[in-house]
């Protein structure tokens, strides 16, 4: 076995929904949301497998795909790009591996963010790159220009960018983006920008991609997700967008990754972005409302919780809360003594880990929250 996969364990996700389906938990670890999703993608998808072809699809995708990616795009944050420019892979975490394989060359570094999803350190490894580390610190995880210039190298040529940030839920804010475009370009950097949350944003706050940045349409890789976009995290449809030169080297590290993805989830997919911009507006206020029915609740049962600006998750702080147990501690005992599962969001740090934070997913039923909270309230009032 090659040494990164050999001594890896399993993931925290699978880990603790694991545990959560042992004790009886309810699961407010792995980030998927209750509920179905559009009917109408739902329904192009089964039209689609009995009425169109079943066949390999062009590798880059369906070119109604990419064109409807590239038209949501231009409606929704003003970018010019073309259909060729798109490539359509098999989830998110495919055209991370894409991206990381045609860009990387052996030695080159790759500067991350932690915390920092769990496969960018050993795809960045196995496609013989080196992670560098930027450690963001709660409670604003904010990117300081002081910490990139110390970890920047002559021999680092990507960053790697999670915006919006999972787990800490925070949004980059224009004027950290025009500080990390104006990196980029005066370190000469090709940008990553892993977008999978850029629709699941809150309080009328409105994603603004890299790639829009001064210099860095020519420089950057966008990443999107029509499994966070339609709430379908297992239809495993993502993109990378980039410009030509860029994109070609993409597409020939895609071809021989997935080659291609499930023709009817394309026509699926395709299909939602071009009419359902309502059903996404109406979700992301759903998911507002659970972000604060559960952060109501948590603050009532005295736990700390931080500000969540995006996804499907907030925090809780663990040591302003009064608990002097670390998060992997705190989250053992929430899934066995109150049953309900968390993360630790120590799990999301390569090294040098902030131990005194753990995330909670709300995108759920009002109902499965309520018994959460009433769980979590009952173990901290039996600890008072």
């Amino acid at each position: 076995m090659n040494p990164i996969y050999s001594s890896m364990g399993t993931t925290i996700f699978e880990a603790m929904s694991a545990r959560a389906r042992a004790n009886g938990a309810i699961n407010l670890g792995q980030g998927f949301a209750d509920g179905s999703g559009p009917a109408a993608v739902l329904a192009a998808a089964a039209d689609a497998v009995l009425h169109k072809s079943n066949q390999y699809p062009p590798m880059a995708g369906l070119p109604e795909l990419r064109q409807a990616v590239a038209d949501h795009y231009a409606r929704h944050q003003g970018l010019n790009l073309a259909a060729e420019e798109v490539i359509v892979t098999s989830g998110a975490t495919e055209a991370l591996a894409a991206a990381l394989l045609a860009l990387i060359e052996p030695g080159d570094e790759v500067l991350c963010f932690q915390p920092l999803y769990d496969a960018y350190v050993p795809l960045i490894r196995r496609a013989g790159g080196v992670p560098r580390f930027v450690r963001l610190r709660p409670p604003e995880w904010r990117i300081e220009r002081a910490a990139l210039e110390a970890a920047v190298t002559a021999k680092t040529r990507l960053i790697l960018l999670n915006n919006p940030l999972n787990p800490a839920a925070t949004m980059t804010s224009a004027e950290d983006l025009a500080m990390l475009a104006d990196f980029c370009v005066a370190h000469d950097l090709i940008a990553i920008c892993d977008e999978v949350w850029e629709h699941v944003t809150f309080d009328g706050a409105r994603h603004l991609p890299l790639i829009g940045f001064p210099g860095m349409r020519e420089r950057t890789v966008k990443i999107g997700s029509a499994g966070k976009i339609f709430a379908l995290t297992g239809f495993k449809v993502g993109w990378m967008c980039a410009a030509p030169s860029i994109a070609r080297g993409l597409a020939k590290a895609h071809q021989f990754l997935t080659f291609t993805t499930a023709p009817n989830l394309q026509w699926a997919v395709a299909e939602g972005m071009a009419t359902q911009d309502a059903w996404v507006q109406e979700a992301r206020h759903r998911f507002q409302a659970g972000r604060d029915r559960l952060s109501t609740g948590l603050a009532a049962a005295g736990l700390t919780v931080l500000p969540s600006a995006a996804t499907y998750f907030l925090s809780v702080d663990l040591a302003a809360s009064g608990l002097t147990m670390d998060d992997v501690t705190f989250s053992e005992r929430l899934v066995e003594e109150a049953k309900v599962a968390t993360i630790p969001v120590s799990a999301f740090y390569a090294e040098d880990p902030v131990t005194n934070i753990v995330r909670f997913c709300f995108v759920k039923e009002d109902a499965v929250l309520d018994e959460a909270i009433a769980r979590v309230g009952a173990w901290r009032d039996a600890r008072a």
